[in-house]
Formats: structure tokens, sequence, C-alpha cells
């Protein structure tokens, strides 16, 4: 392998001053204008460059999606790089978490995930554009709107683009001091409805059928599937039911998520969630949902690009050590099908918190790694 020439654009100021305009503009997954706001900022970043760049309009309430792609080798499988301009942070959170730097530490409302590795993954691909001669392999950036929510209006697009690709990078945030993600859980979500019968809880209570009571046997059984020797995990995150103390409750309802590690184990544990029986007579209990985000498994072509990356960082100056993963990410949707890694943004901590924050020191290099696969890959 050629050993990436590294250039002297990714001082972390530079970075730190591009990354700190995207977090000012908060893009909350919910408020379309202002993630579109952000997209056209995004956009005219590469006003110059050998780009062309495609938007799609959102729909059904959120923002629009960008493809930017390079003016060269699209003619055949390329490079895909994935990232998303959404965060969890509601409208107005930048005033808890203003942007600021202390020592090491820049804050900020999605600045660790993911404005800070979607920004530094920009940047690489307009370095790449300022040389010559430019790689074997052309570069798409995508950058969707909808991905901490699920991606619901971007999946097919990531799906398509994925399977078009030669390799799929993810700008996600690292892990645990610097790691790359080459494994993800799976992630189903799921609704539970219950109905029973109502009846007034002091005169009549055995007319009733307590859908609320019926819950909390649903809830054993979720709870006993879960298997942390296997990897799997089984979350009943909310619950609600009844509407007064002295009336036998006719509605319950909860929402559970569940992680896989594995297509199989999805396949064992999905239908048992979803063939969930009462227990009473007389009440009945519906779940409905699916598998949200597949496993993202270590394939062969997975371990390659990152032995691949490994390299490239050691080049640099630092070890890269992968690691797997229970939170989901758009690259669960294409590593089924196309060599995916994943985690190659910025190194920090408190993603989704009210101290969120990203390590100064992990721009340049990231910068770097990002810049040596966009170069080097074949």
């Amino acid at each position: 392998m050629t050993k990436p020439a590294i250039p002297e654009a990714f001082e972390s100021t530079k970075l730190l001053d591009g990354i700190r305009r995207w977090v000012e503009i908060e893009s909350p997954t919910e408020n379309a204008a202002q993630v579109n706001k952000l997209a056209t900022l995004v956009a005219q970043e590469f006003d110059g460059s050998p780009v062309t760049i495609q938007r799609i309009p959102g729909r059904d309430g959120k923002g629009d999606h960008l493809a930017v792609r390079s003016q060269w080798g699209q003619d055949k499988p390329g490079i895909l790089v994935l990232s998303h301009l959404d965060t969890v942070h509601p409208m107005g959170f930048i005033e808890r978490l203003p942007f600021r730097v202390e020592g090491n530490k820049a804050f900020g409302p999605g600045i660790y995930d993911m404005k800070g590795g979607a920004y530094i993954a920009a940047e690489a691909l307009r370095q790449i554009c300022r040389e010559k001669p430019l790689p074997p392999l052309g570069v798409t950036q995508l950058f969707v709107s909808d991905e901490e929510i699920g991606s619901p209006t971007s999946r097919t697009l990531i799906e398509e683009e994925g399977r078009k690709a030669k390799y799929v990078l993810v700008t996600e945030p690292a892990r645990d001091g610097g790691r790359i993600v080459t494994g993800r859980k799976g992630v189903a979500r799921f609704e539970v409805f219950i109905k029973g019968v109502p009846a007034h809880a002091g005169t009549r209570p055995q007319d009733g059928r307590s859908a609320v009571r019926e819950l909390g046997r649903v809830i054993e059984k979720l709870e006993s599937m879960n298997d942390p020797a296997r990897g799997i995990s089984v979350n009943v995150g909310v619950v609600r039911g009844g509407t007064k103390p002295n009336v036998v409750p006719e509605e319950a309802y909860a929402e559970v998520d569940l992680r896989v590690p594995t297509i199989a184990l999805a396949e064992e544990i999905v239908p048992r969630i979803l063939g969930l029986k009462p227990s009473t007579e007389g009440v009945s209990v519906k779940v409905t949902g699916e598998l949200n985000r597949p496993p993202y498994e270590k394939s062969n072509a997975g371990a390659a690009l990152f032995e691949h990356a490994r390299t490239i960082a050691a080049e640099i100056g630092f070890e890269l050590i992968d690691v797997s993963t229970g939170g989901g990410s758009d690259g669960n949707f294409t590593a089924p099908f196309t060599g995916t890694l994943d985690g190659l943004g910025v190194d920090g901590e408190g993603a989704h918190t009210h101290y969120e924050q990203l390590y100064i020191s992990s721009l340049t290099p990231r910068a770097q790694l990002l810049y040596g696969l966009y170069q080097t890959l074949v």
C-alpha cells in the first residue's frame, strides 16, 4: 500500500472553526427548516470543488438529504461516506450547552454525534478535490436528516447508495478512546397494546380484567428474554395504562427496544416478541414492530477494510483498535452487503447529553485517517 501524503491543512483550529459553524445551527430531527438550513451551509462550503450536489427533498415532516458526489469515479463502485445532520437536542438547547472550548474539549449540541465527524469527512473530501492526481475511486458523502430517529425517510436511499459502493465509511463518533466500530447490534422496536375489561374498582372489581396487570405479566415475559451471554437485550422503556385509581384499567401500552448481535438471533427473538399471548381470559394482547436496523456483523470485507485503516493510522502515528457496540447507526443498513467501517468520526464523550463534547486532539488525526482512506482505497 502506498503511504498517504498528509496535508498540512488539517490544523485543529481550522477544523474546529468549521465544526463550530455547523454546531451553531441547531438541527433537531423534528425541525426540518433547521436541518435544511444546515444542509444549505454544507452545500455552500463545497462551492468551487469538483463535486455534484444532489438535494433530495424531505418528506413526512423531515429535512432534506444531501448527496455530495465527486465528479470523478462515478462510473464504477467507489467510496460512500455516511453522515447525518440531525441531532437529538431540542431547539434552544444551545442556550444550555453553548459552543465553548475548555482545554482539549469543545462542547456543543451534536458536536460529538455527529457534526464533528461529518465535518472532518467533508473537509477531507475538499482536500482531495484540491489535489492532483485524483484518487482512484470516486467519493460520495451522503448527509441524511433523520438518523437519530432510525432513518425512516433515508433508509432506502442509504441502501441504494450502499449497494452501488465498494466501501462504506461511517462518520459516527469514535468509541472508548478512539476505537473504530466493526460491528453493531441490530435494533428492533415494538409497541404492545393490551385491552382489558373496565369495572368499578370498589363495587364490582370481579367484573373487570385489568390491562395493567396483564401488562405486568407481559413485561415479565419480555424481561426473561434478556440473555447477556448471547448479547440479547430487551428493554421495556415506556409504559402507560389506566385512567383513574378507582377504575379497573381497560387499556395498557408499552414500547420495547430489542438489541441482537446477529441475524440468527433476530430471527429467533423477534417472532417470540410478536407472538406474545395473554395470560388472562377476556384480555387481548397485540404486538406490532419489526427489526428497524439489521445487525452489523463483522464480515471479511469489513475486516479487510479495518486492517487497511489500521495501517494508515499507524503511519499517521496512532494505534487503531476495533470494537463492537450495542448502538445502531446507518452502517447497519449497508454492512450486510458492502464492506463497512464505522466510528470514523471524532473522539469525545457525552453523546445526547448536556455535556456533549469532542476531544480537540482527535480532529487532525481523524481527518488524516479519512483523507488517507480516500487516497488509497482501490
